[in-house]
């Protein structure tokens, strides 16, 4: 088995170890983050680390980088109009999702340069992606300073769930590999989860229960 120290880490180099880190803590989730500024002006990019945080409220997470260096239009519309929508990257959307990366001018739509296409739904003021077939409607709550790499914590609370029909159980759990939402490895990286098994609420003591599999 391989075995890397911090201080190899430390020592590699810049984008050998991007790419090591980046993959190393497993499959992360795959999302298009959409804004639209004061001046109207939308933007679009994926984001890897949409979390979720807590179901009652129903809130998420997710980090970007710093702002100080680099425009970072995804805050920047957030902390002026404070809603934005998260968007499941499918199947056959990896190659528009992963361009919206780029480092585009502020005044260009990621929007049009990528074949994506923004709408908006139920009055919401962000635009969602039209191609998503899973998409949240969100509202900035809040906001942590992580110190230790310079990063941002920003708080969501969901107020709008679309998804297609077809993908839900009666418990109201999303199947999303029938969705064909992709997660990412790494940086680059676009997989499709194929879906193993289900189990119920684990207990002690108790034994595992699959919600598919038939007992004998």
């Amino acid at each position: 088995m391989e075995h890397i120290t911090s201080e190899e880490i430390t020592g590699m180099e810049k984008l050998f170890r991007l790419n090591l880190i980046n993959s190393v803590t497993g499959y992360k989730s795959a999302n298009l983050i959409a804004t639209k500024s004061k001046e109207n002006g939308v933007n679009v990019a994926v984001f890897s680390s949409v979390t979720h945080l807590g179901s009652n409220p129903a809130l998420l997470g997710f980090i970007t980088r710093p702002t100080k260096e680099v425009p970072r239009n995804t805050y920047k519309n957030i902390k002026e109009n404070q809603y934005f929508t998260v968007n499941h990257i499918q199947k056959d959307m990896i190659e528009s999702a992963h361009q919206t990366a780029a480092k585009y001018d502020e005044e260009v739509s990621e929007f049009h340069e990528t074949g994506l296409e923004e709408e908006y739904l139920d009055d919401f003021f962000a635009p969602y992606v039209k191609q998503s077939t899973v998409k949240l409607g969100c509202k900035f709550v809040n906001e942590y300073y992580i110190k230790e790499n310079d990063t941002v914590m920003i708080i969501g609370a969901i107020e709008h769930i679309y998804f297609d029909e077809g993908i839900q159980a009666p418990d109201g759990w999303l199947r999303l590999d029938d969705a064909e939402t992709v997660a990412i490895n790494g940086l680059d990286g676009y997989s499709l989860p194929s879906l193993l098994d289900r189990f119920h609420y684990a207990r002690p003591g108790q034994e595992i229960k699959s919600f598919f599999k038939k007992e004998a």
